[in-house]
């Protein structure tokens, strides 16, 4: 089992940057990857980025390619997600999500394990 916890999100300008954080616990995580998806009212969960516990290798969404950054740290077990020059439509619930294997998906349903969720809201 897994468990996810994340932090870090709130109210921010338009322009403006924040850092999520995802607390992991539970089985050993080197045979992981990571994701972050966000999910806005009345929208489907999309994909935002995701990283391979091990290596690090991280592939993003379009939206937010060139704004946020992904990363881990391995010793503390924790997961990042560094969003830089936010807009209006990046308001939503963010999530962290956790795969038993190592390797990249975009898809939720790739996924076994997920956190509760915290919300970003962006004002214009």
């Amino acid at each position: 089992q897994v468990q996810l916890v994340e932090s870090g999100g709130g109210l921010v300008q338009a322009g403006g940057s924040l850092r999520l954080s995802c607390a992991a616990s539970g089985r050993t995580f080197s045979g992981n990857t990571m994701g972050w998806f966000r999910q806005a009212p009345g929208k489907e969960r999309e994909f935002v980025a995701a990283i391979t516990w091990s290596a690090g290798i991280t592939v993003y969404g379009d939206s937010v390619k060139g704004r946020f950054t992904v990363s881990r740290d391995n010793a503390k077990k924790t997961l990042y997600l560094q969003m830089n020059r936010l807009k209006p439509e990046d308001t939503a619930v963010y999530y962290c999500a956790s795969r038993n294997i190592v390797a990249l998906s975009t898809q939720s349903r790739a996924y076994d394990y997920w956190g509760q969720g915290t919300q970003v809201a962006v004002s214009s």
